[in-house]
């Protein structure tokens, strides 16, 4: 989803790429290239889509839309022959380069490391523990649906943070109830971006500020950035809505479509997941703890809790220290009067690295619940390093899909994909309906390329500017900057080939693809009620504080009259079974 060391460097500096030849030669390149292979730059993500979907395969899927947009490339200099053996080579190089990128290789440590610190945890007792001790609220679907949808938003800071902590500590609990795999990898996916994203501090908050600052200093106006993300909250309405959205579904216990198949199916048959399942995170037996232990729920609180202290706290340093060495004085000397003031957070969570730092607080924790289980002798030392390995173990696929995906983003940058579609999608409009486009554009970019912080560097310098030439309204701006943000999001939290969607797949213990195809049934009517109800109302004119109850409310009587019902007990059977049972 975010590459965020690359794209935050590229996009910052696209803003005043004549400053610096590299990057300005970057998007040349990228626009020259959007207008010679035109409707071609597409193939490479159609391909990884397409096949994903149809051949149930995500890495061969990734590897043949990398490829092709590599033989695309290739194909201009060389004959087919030789193009096909300079692509692969491309290929290959693509994935050393992610790799290379130290934000993309943070990532690929932190979720070995997280990996491994929930291996040490489960080892210890600990995931149990919290499991049964979560079982005696968590009685029924719905009161384990709540708490996961809680867990989610308590987690706000970090996006990744959340997908990698809240599936694996759930898992136990909605398999017991059998809640399908599939629903709580969607309320996980559907907890990281759309809260991280709105969140007054986060480890996004700084690159979405950056981003609406210079585009305002584009049309010469010096505004609070700060505060114009904060105005632009209420008019994220996917964000709210799919949150809304998962309570709605718990509380009423309904769903439809392929995810009432899937909830169906745990329900009567107790399968979690489809007899055709891979799920991407294995249940590991030799990870489980030893007959005779004493079960605790600190195994679990102390090291969990203190990945998310130590994450906060590095976020903190890491952004401090990077403020600290840059040539801002009148920043620098902010932080230092007003350490722990709310500009100061916030400002230090945008600026650090939360790759590097995640990583950190995932090695100091598994460090920690070592110390722990040799204390409590559960475990040597020896036998601890081994079980730390083999959480790592199960996450390698995901380490191999996240380098692919991120190869495939290369590729279509290259190839010009996202300026040909907003060349194409971007003609004169009327005013109104600005937000509405804005934002099924960058759910189209985003969706197609995997990213929603390089769909955000991309529309942002572009939406405001034409915003403001359609109307003078400072509230207008507004909207439409809320809606590339929130279009981003959405088409990143319902891609395929996104990070977050593939991280939550792994956390939660699903099959990706089973994942990607319920989650879409759930995201495209909330991303319709967004428009219709959303952007379309408040481009005409109406109050933001009107539309979104009027939204909110949308969204529960879609679940109310489109959902059907899913209880496990007798009394309220799922309603084929009923029909079948009274017919006899």
């Amino acid at each position: 989803m975010r590459q965020k060391f690359q794209i935050l460097l590229f996009s910052m500096l696209f803003f005043i790429s004549g400053s610096i030849p590299v990057f300005a030669e970057e998007a040349e390149q990228a626009a020259k290239n959007a207008s010679i292979y035109g409707f071609w730059s597409l193939i490479p993500p159609l391909i990884a889509i397409i096949l994903a979907f149809i051949t149930k395969n995500v890495v061969l899927s990734l590897f043949l839309g990398v490829f092709s947009g590599a033989f695309l490339l290739q194909l201009s200099a060389h004959n087919p022959f030789m193009s096909l053996i300079q692509a692969l080579l491309q290929v290959v190089q693509y994935i050393l380069n992610s790799l290379a990128d130290p934000w993309n290789a943070g990532i690929i440590l932190q979720v070995l490391a997280i990996g491994g610190l929930i291996g040490l945890v489960t080892k210890m007792g600990g995931a149990k523990a919290v499991a049964e001790s979560l079982a005696k609220r968590a009685k029924t679907p719905r009161s384990a649906q709540i708490i996961t949808w809680l867990m989610g938003i308590l987690v706000f800071f970090d996006d990744y943070a959340n997908s990698l902590i809240v599936g694996p500590i759930m898992r136990p609990v909605t398999d017991k109830l059998k809640i399908s795999r599939e629903k709580l990898a969607f309320i996980v996916d559907a907890t990281a971006a759309p809260i991280a994203g709105i969140m007054v501090v986060s480890t996004w908050i700084g690159y979405e500020v950056g981003l609406i600052k210079d585009a305002y200093s584009s049309i010469g106006q010096t505004v609070n950035a700060y505060g114009v993300f904060i105005d632009t909250i209420p008019f994220r309405f996917y964000n709210i809505l799919i949150l809304v959205f998962i309570l709605a579904i718990a509380l009423m216990m309904r769903d439809f479509g392929s995810m009432y198949q899937a909830e169906y199916r745990a329900r009567t048959t107790g399968k979690v997941l489809a007899d055709t399942a891979k799920p991407m995170a294995v249940d590991d037996k030799d990870n489980q703890p030893k007959e005779g232990i004493q079960l605790s729920v600190w195994t679990a609180i102390i090291p969990i809790g203190l990945l998310m202290i130590l994450s906060f706290a590095g976020f903190y340093y890491n952004g401090y220290m990077a403020i600290v060495g840059g040539e801002d004085k009148e920043l620098i000397h902010f932080i230092q009067s007003h350490p722990f003031a709310l500009k100061t957070i916030r400002e230090t969570f945008g600026a650090s690295d939360a790759s590097v730092v995640l990583f950190q607080a995932a090695l100091f924790s598994s460090i920690v619940a070592i110390i722990m289980g040799v204390a409590k002798r559960i475990f040597t030392v020896g036998e601890a390093i081994e079980t730390w390995i083999n959480g790592m173990k199960s996450l390698l696929i995901t380490g191999v899909i996240l380098l692919l995906a991120w190869s495939l983003s290369s590729t279509m940058k290259e190839l010009g994909t996202a300026k040909y579609l907003v060349g194409l999608l971007s003609d004169k409009l009327p005013a109104f309906i600005l937000p509405s486009i804005i934002f099924i554009l960058g759910a189209i970019i985003s969706f197609a390329t995997g990213t929603s912080y390089g769909t955000m560097g991309i529309l942002m310098p572009l939406t405001i500017p034409l915003a403001a030439a359609l109307s003078p309204d400072p509230n207008f701006i507004i909207m439409s900057a809320g809606a590339v943000l929130t279009g981003a999001i959405f088409g990143d939290h319902a891609s395929p080939i996104s990070d977050t969607t593939i991280l939550s797949s792994m956390g939660a213990g699903s099959d990706h693809l089973d994942h990607v195809r319920t989650q879409l049934d759930y995201a495209l009517p909330v991303a319709f009620i967004t428009v219709l109800f959303g952007y379309l109302p408040v481009g005409l004119g109406l109050s933001v504080w009107i539309a979104l109850p009027i939204a909110i409310l949308a969204i529960f009587l879609l679940v109310r009259f489109v959902g059907k019902p899913l209880e496990s007990n007798e009394r309220t059977v799922p309603y084929p079974l009923r029909e079948a049972k009274n017919a006899e």
